[in-house]
């Protein structure tokens, strides 16, 4: 085969090759810049401020991140999970005794069984029975909506990380695409500068008299 139609072929397959990774670095950026514009607005709508400096907690305060975005607006993945689990997550510690939803439902249970048989025995325990079971549904109720809130975040959390690593994904991609451009001009350049006649050969395997001439 002609060298230069060798490095012909070899310089258009890696002309192919760029345009395809030049192709996927677009797609891949749209895609990231889809994920932080989409995580922006939705956590933009929920309207969350961090608190401010001044009135976080010692124990909010031993969080970094929360002293970090006090104050603003969360907008981003990484204020979502910051406040998830370093502000949610640490409130709901002190509810109930730090049972989340799921564990409570038995708890829960159990004292409506106890305010039935009171009101059907008359028992004078019945109004601090009812009491206790309204406080605790309170408390099931309000694990329940952090709970929520807390998975929401977290899920947008998520989200966001698949941006941030098509964006990655894309820097790459450009990256090897400008590679493979440069490789493909230079085979074009070598080709042009291959004399027409010139062949490529390959390297053939020594025979026997050459192999033990070179062993002498």
């Amino acid at each position: 085969m002609k060298r230069r139609t060798l490095d012909l072929l070899f310089s258009i397959g890696g002309t192919v090759i760029a345009g395809l990774l030049l192709f996927a670095g677009i797609v891949l950026s749209a895609n990231a810049s889809f994920a932080t514009t989409y995580v922006a607005d939705q956590l933009g709508q929920q309207n969350i401020v961090f608190k401010t400096a001044d009135t976080l907690t010692d124990e909010e305060k031993k969080a970094p991140c929360l002293v970090q975005y006090a104050g603003q607006q969360l907008t981003t993945g990484k204020q979502a999970e910051c406040y998830a689990n370093n502000f949610i997550g640490l409130h709901l510690k002190s509810t109930a005794g730090g049972l989340t939803y799921a564990e409570l439902g038995t708890p829960q249970s159990e004292l409506r069984a106890k305010v039935a048989a009171a009101q059907a025995a008359n028992d004078p325990a019945l109004a601090g029975l009812q009491t206790h079971l309204a406080e605790m549904s309170a408390a099931r109720e309000t694990v329940f909506k952090g709970e929520t809130l807390r998975g929401l975040l977290l899920t947008t959390y998520g989200f966001s990380e698949f941006g941030t690593k098509a964006g990655q994904a894309a820097t790459i991609a450009y990256l090897a695409a400008a590679l493979m451009l440069l490789m493909s001009i230079a085979g074009f350049v070598h080709a042009a500068r291959t004399p027409a006649t010139q062949t490529f050969a390959a390297p053939q395997p020594a025979q026997p008299h050459e192999r033990q001439a070179a062993a002498v």
